[in-house]
């Protein structure tokens, strides 16, 4: 059965920089990326690529991933990681505005791209960046991605297919995503003379690390929040 997919979706991220310099990012949540061509030479499919990349460099010459990173590096020129920037975010009729670190703003940004990239180890994410949290932090991010998978299992279920109630194929995604993460760090640093983008990307890793920990070794870090539910009698 098709599933319909939802209309296309602009997400926009304004940076206003300390020493007075503002940028602009806007990324249509849902669009199909049909470019192929590599926006630089570190761009190229083959240039440092993930070990666990799965295309063809004939068919796709660039890095989805790195292709749609590549105007982050250019917005980002000139600034370090511990730099601070005022942020709004204009999405889904609202405007989040925050004062945070490059570092920090970068994550936020590159975590959407990165989900809406059309990577093939980062489309497990696409139904969290429809519903992308702004400089969300670590326990929001974990509720999240387990809140977003498991539906997706429930889902599943549904129309026939085997879910995955152990979160099996959660772990494995996770564990590409760092592949991948490392890999497109390793490109960006011969792309850039600063750290921003890296660190941002390092952020991004860790995250990923930390969600792999909590799924593998849970010991509550959520259940606070269903007290209701786990005090429920089963009678």
């Amino acid at each position: 059965m098709a599933v319909a997919k939802p209309p296309i979706q602009q997400l926009t991220y304004h940076f206003q920089f300390m020493d007075g310099r503002s940028w602009t990012y806007e990324l249509k949540i849902g669009s199909e990326v049909n470019d192929q061509t590599p926006l630089a030479p570190w761009t190229e499919l083959d240039f440092y690529r993930c070990k666990n990349c799965p295309l063809d460099s004939s068919l796709s010459p660039a890095c989805p991933l790195a292709n749609g990173l590549h105007p982050l590096l250019e917005g980002f020129k000139g600034t370090e990681s511990h730099d601070h920037v005022q942020v709004k975010v204009d999405w889904r009729g609202r405007e989040i505005l925050q004062t945070t670190t490059i570092q920090r703003a970068a994550s936020s940004l590159m975590g959407a791209v990165s989900a809406n990239s059309g990577c093939p180890h980062t489309r497990f994410l696409k139904p969290m960046v429809w519903f992308h949290q702004p400089l969300s932090q670590a326990d929001e991010t974990l509720f999240r991605a387990l809140g977003s998978y498991l539906l997706a299992q429930k889902l599943r279920a549904r129309e026939g297919k085997k879910p995955d109630w152990e979160l099996e194929n959660l772990l494995n995604a996770y564990q590409n995503v760092r592949i991948v993460n490392r890999g497109i760090s390793r490109r960006i640093q011969e792309a850039s003379t600063q750290d921003s983008e890296i660190n941002g990307l390092i952020l991004l890793d860790l995250l990923a690390s930390d969600m792999l920990n909590a799924i593998e070794n849970y010991e509550g870090e959520l259940d606070g929040y269903f007290a209701e539910f786990l005090e429920l009698s089963d009678k």
